[in-house]
């Protein structure tokens, strides 16, 4: 399938703000910012080839996040570093049921949950973000279906309901699906962006990915020119116009 990951889309009540917060947090910057949209961007040399980017929304935040963000560390010491600057930046800690783990489980400004991992040997290559975590009821079928509409495979596997996708270069955030029982309630605050490459038919992309098992997602509002849809547990995500 010619689909890639292109985007983490986080809504906010202020983008520019949040976006400001992340940028601080992973050392990237803002790389675009109009009325609809701030994209922060990493340097080439973490291996993130994604952007991270926040919009408007009116709604306030409801319930727990279905998909966060890890943040790897080198160091105890630099995970330590990396939970103060957080919380200096205007971050808090959390309690969403973790209990005593090695982890320390933090909120941005706006309450999006994240993690700054202890150092793991899986995450050693990654950027500053180890990895996009997706709750799921079945995590096999969701890693698979992941992997065929973005052509990551999968490079993981644990005993706690975990499977992970490589990021194709060996380099850049895993995408991992993670067991939780909980229901999905409201639209997710936090979604994934995949895009065709440049010079296929966006169309025929869009049928692709229908036909791996994605459903159209009515969220009303204007035409516009990608298509949103939702994977097979109902996570909205769209499909952009080639790139």
């Amino acid at each position: 399938m010619n689909t890639r990951l292109v985007n983490v889309v986080v809504d906010a009540a202020r983008p520019r703000g949040l976006a400001d917060f992340w940028a601080a947090l992973l050392g990237w910057s803002v790389a675009a910012e109009n009325p609809d949209e701030v994209d922060v961007r990493a340097p080439e040399t973490d291996g993130w080839d994604l952007d991270l980017v926040f919009v408007p929304v009116p709604e306030a935040k409801e319930v727990k996040n279905r998909i966060h963000l890890d943040l790897a560390s080198e160091t105890l010491s630099h995970q330590a570093e990396l939970v103060s600057r957080a919380v200096e930046l205007g971050g808090s800690r959390v309690d969403v049921g973790q209990g005593a783990v090695p982890w320390v489980v933090l909120a941005d400004p706006e309450g999006n949950e994240f993690c700054v991992l202890e150092p793991r040997e899986r995450y050693a290559r990654t950027g500053a973000v180890a990895s996009i975590v997706v709750d799921a009821h079945d995590p096999e079928r969701m890693a698979g279906f992941w992997a065929r509409i973005t052509g990551r495979p999968i490079g993981a596997r644990d005993d706690e309901g975990l499977v992970g996708l490589r990021a194709p270069a060996g380099r850049g955030p895993w995408l991992e699906f993670l067991r939780n029982d909980d229901v999905k309630s409201v639209k997710n605050r936090v979604h994934l962006d995949i895009a065709p490459l440049a010079g296929f038919d966006h169309a025929e992309a869009v049928a692709e990915v229908e036909a791996a098992g994605a459903a159209p997602a009515d969220l009303g509002g204007p035409a516009l020119p990608w298509r949103v849809l939702m994977d097979p547990e109902g996570n909205e995500f769209c499909v952009l116009t080639p790139r």
